[in-house]
């Protein structure tokens, strides 16, 4: 009988790359054999039906077991997944530096920092360190890891290839100039840069171009009102902020876009950069961290923030109609590259690795690990169920009173 392969994570997203990964490798595991389930601490309510709760697996998982756990946030799953006695593969999706979220969400900077210092504790514990991107392997070597390797990132385009959202053609399918970002709309991805090139763009260039920003701003409201006050100050016009779509308008943007431009300094992987080789839409972005390896010869790179060059590269690159022709076919040769490698196959291999493996010394955790565990979820689902119950603890005492009375005793 096949040991069990189960994934462990923190979340699972509708529609994200990690998501889309997960259940990929559900899918490889199962088909070539293997009970598997996908393990979440939260998950979108259009997937909760293919999850599990982590805390209903914690008696299930045994020593025989491999947990596949997607690292990218410190969570409960996450230490949890530590402390279990199974054998353990980590996929590293990468954790945005704290540092550029300061003043901006202080929960993601939270979040940050303790998932980055929580990855510490892992080199130790596991049986093979993943990269979903050479980037995120040699940050895992840096780390101490061994040994470890690449889980290459090969998107599922299907989400593409539905008919577009006739609004969003109505809206910009027309003769102006389309520039386009899609990602999540936070600092590390720089949309602030992204507007001062193609306001430069649109001063120097082309006063008939738009911009539109497609990506989800929930939970950093504060970091959109930035952007708009931005806006404002330079006094561009024709930008369109138009929040997270449906794979539908996703479609139509691709559509009409003329250029994916992308100025993020953080970047694991950055999927709308395959997807934009995939749609033939040309790119030109930012070289830094993960985006060089992604774009793997595709495409046009930058190094600079100076939004006079970064706008004349744009002009360059819509109209120079060879140019253009010549970037797209180099994007073509990438993405086959991309598609060529065999994410199944290499998967099963690592698997293989693991489970053929001397398996590493069991996990060290607190004498009263599990002790502290059940206490910990009593007091979240008395938390959860009857809050008033925290409602009738006693006020901490001022330290001034405290001070005094002591003074007094003395």
């Amino acid at each position: 009988m096949k040991p069990r392969v189960h994934q462990i994570l923190a979340t699972l997203g509708y529609g994200d790359a990690i998501g889309n990964e997960v259940l990929g490798i559900c899918r490889t595991l199962r088909a070539a054999g293997y009970e598997s389930e996908i393990i979440v601490e939260t998950a979108d309510p259009r997937l909760e039906d293919l999850t599990v709760d982590y805390q209903e697996m914690v008696e299930d998982v045994g020593p025989d077991d491999l947990l596949i756990h997607h690292f990218s946030i410190g969570s409960r799953a996450s230490r949890t997944a530590f402390a279990l006695p199974a054998r353990m593969a980590l996929i590293y999706h990468n954790i945005t530096p704290p540092e550029f979220f300061l003043g901006v969400h202080p929960q993601l900077v939270k979040q940050c920092y303790h998932g980055r210092r929580e990855l510490t504790a892992y080199p130790g514990r596991v049986d093979l360190a993943l990269g979903d991107s050479e980037f995120n392997r040699q940050e895992l070597d840096a780390l101490g890891f061994a040994p470890t390797g690449v889980l290459p990132v090969v998107p599922d385009f299907a989400h593409l290839d539905m008919p577009a959202d006739p609004r969003v053609l109505d809206a910009y399918d027309d003769d102006w100039t389309n520039i386009l970002f899609v990602g999540r709309l936070i600092p590390n991805k720089r949309p602030d840069d992204v507007i001062r090139f193609f306001h430069a763009y649109k001063t120097l260039y082309n006063p008939r171009a738009r911009l539109i920003l497609a990506g989800s701003y929930s939970g950093v409201e504060g970091y959109l009102a930035q952007l708009h006050t931005l806006i404002a100050r330079l006094g561009v016009g024709d930008v369109q902020i138009v929040g997270q779509v449906t794979n539908a308008e996703l479609t139509g943007l691709y559509d009409c876009a003329d250029l994916f431009l992308c100025a993020s300094e953080h970047e694991g992987f950055c999927v709308p950069l395959i997807e934009s080789f995939y749609k033939r839409v040309p790119v030109l972005a930012y070289a830094a961290t993960a985006v060089p390896s992604t774009m793997d010869g595709g495409g046009v790179l930058y190094d600079t923030k100076d939004p006079a060059r970064v706008a004349a590269l744009m002009q360059a690159m819509l109209s120079d109609h060879a140019m253009g022709d010549r970037v797209l076919a180099a994007q073509d040769a990438a993405l086959d590259r991309l598609l060529a490698k065999d994410f199944g196959g290499t998967l099963l291999r690592f698997v293989d690795q693991v489970l053929s493996s001397p398996r590493k010394p069991l996990p060290p955790v607190a004498y009263d690990f599990w002790r502290q565990y059940k206490l910990a979820d009593e007091l979240a689902a008395l938390r959860h169920y009857r809050p008033s119950a925290f409602q009738a603890l006693p006020v901490a005492p001022d330290e001034t009173v405290v001070a005094e009375l002591e003074h007094r005793r003395e």
